[in-house]
This record gives C-alpha cells, sequence and structure tokens, in this order.
C-alpha cells in the first residue's frame, strides 16, 4: 500500500498542473493572461465554481456540460488532465525520485500544451521553447540523466551538442526544402523546439527523436489521407509528432537503443 500512495499522490497533483495546462493552451496563443482573470466558461464567460474545477472528475459528475449555460464542454479538458497526470506517474515510476523527476514532469508539460496549441494554431509559442533552450541546456549539462543510459549523467556537452544539432539540423531542412518546393518546409517553432528539446535529451534523443516524430506523422498522415478524405501535401503541424517522439525518447531511449545493439549482433 505505501507503494501506491505517491503514484497517486502524484497522479492527483499531475491532475491539477492538468487543470492549469488547459488554461495555458487556450489562452497562451490568444494572447491573453494565464493568472487573470479565474476560469470561466467559454461559453457564457461565467466564472467556474471550485466545485466544478475538479480536475477530470467535474466534467463527468457535469456531464461535459456547463453548469450555468448547459454548453457542452469540450473532451479535451479532461483528457488534457489525465494525459499529464499518467506522464507524471510515468515519470516516477521510470527515474523514481529526484531533482530530476520535476523537470522531465515539467518537460512533459510543456509538451503537452505545445502539442494541443500547434494542433489549434498551427503555432509553436516562442515563450516556451525560447526560455526552454537555456533551461534545458544547463540542467541537462548539470542535473539530467542520459535518456540511453539512465544510471549516467547527461553531461554539458551531449546537452549542448544535441541543442546545436536540434536546431543546425531543423533550419538546414527548413532552407533546403523551402528552396526545393518553394514553400514553407519547416516552421520556425519546430526548429526551437528541438533546440529545446536537445538540450534536455542530448544529441541522441534529437536523432531518435527525430525518426519517431518523422515515422509518426507518415503512418497518421496517411491514416489522415486514407480515412477522412485529407489531399496529398496538405499542410499538418509536426509539432506534436515530434513532441510524441520527444516523450517516447525520455521513457524508452534505453530500452530501444538496447533492442538496436541486440538486433546488430545477432
Amino acid at each position: 500500500m505505501h507503494g501506491i500512495i505517491p503514484y497517486l499522490t502524484v497522479f492527483l497533483f499531475g491532475s491539477v498542473v492538468g487543470s492549469f495546462l488547459n488554461v495555458c493552451i487556450y489562452r497562451i496563443p490568444r494572447g491573453l493572461s494565464i493568472i487573470v482573470p479565474s476560469s470561466r466558461c467559454s461559453s457564457c464567460n461565467i466564472p467556474i465554481r471550485p466545485w466544478d474545477n475538479i480536475p477530470i472528475l467535474s466534467y463527468i459528475f457535469l456531464g461535459g456540460r456547463c453548469r450555468a449555460c448547459k454548453a457542452r464542454i469540450s473532451s479535451r479538458y479532461p483528457l488534457v488532465e489525465l494525459l499529464n497526470a499518467v506522464f507524471y506517474v510515468v515519470v516516477l515510476w521510470r527515474f523514481g525520485f529526484g531533482w530530476h523527476t520535476p523537470v522531465y514532469s515539467v518537460f512533459c508539460s510543456a509538451l503537452i500544451v505545445i502539442t494541443f496549441i500547434d494542433l489549434d494554431f498551427q503555432i509553436i509559442p516562442n515563450g516556451i521553447t525560447l526560455p526552454g533552450i537555456p533551461i534545458g541546456i544547463i540542467l541537462g549539462g548539470f542535473l539530467l540523466l542520459d535518456p540511453f543510459m539512465r544510471h549516467l549523467s547527461l553531461g554539458i556537452k551531449s546537452s549542448l551538442t544535441g541543442a546545436s544539432i536540434g536546431f543546425g539540423f531543423y533550419y538546414l531542412v527548413a532552407k533546403v526544402g523551402a528552396r526545393i518546393f518553394k514553400k514553407e518546409a519547416m516552421g520556425g517553432g519546430d526548429i526551437k523546439l528541438m533546440a529545446m528539446v536537445g538540450g534536455f535529451l542530448g544529441w541522441k534523443g534529437v536523432i531518435l527523436t527525430t525518426f519517431l516524430g518523422s515515422l509518426s506523422g507518415a503512418i497518421i498522415g496517411v491514416l489522415l489521407i486514407l480515412l477522412k478524405g485529407r489531399e496529398w501535401g496538405s499542410k499538418i503541424p509536426f509539432g506534436p509528432y515530434l513532441a510524441l517522439g520527444s516523450v517516447i525518447t525520455l521513457f524508452y531511449g534505453q530500452e530501444i537503443l538496447s533492442w538496436y545493439l541486440g538486433r546488430q549482433t545477432t
């Protein structure tokens, strides 16, 4: 029972933070303050009462509708809360307690915000990635673990190299792609996102994130074309796929590397 309590505590805390992430996702791209005013219904603008703002549970108790105007509440709200809570639990399970634990939790939260803003507006906020780059380099250099060898520290060399490669490679892709296709091939937000990811996960993390992001993007892109009739060549946000690749790299980089090396020796 004592083993369950820390995970339950982290889950509850993660769901509360997830509620705040919903505020960030809605307000940041609209240029609104994430502090004031208090949370309110986007349909009737009536402030949400504290007992109607309990993460995950309030959505269920209210039947997915605003108590005041009965407007439907997007299922994305409890999804974000649940997703963030699960990520926090996985961070604790994978890395245990340590200074790196809250850092990785915040990193996952930032990726959630980036994902849903990019899905809605096809932008990645500079307010997250620009401070995230130096923070990632500093913390990655002196505090974080190597996601491919979790018993070792990442180190300043790998962190700085990761940020440089993340920025440089995606900047090159953007420039070359724009020249070849005569249109924007890579957004500036993706470039800064990968510089941030490189700071937190190192240069090997950039490589695996790129592979996993491209693979998942290709698979989901084909499915959207087949199932929803989306046209070939239509623009899709790449940030969510890079975020997915980053999370997989963070949680399973060591296992993926071990599997790959095992395949090479058989």
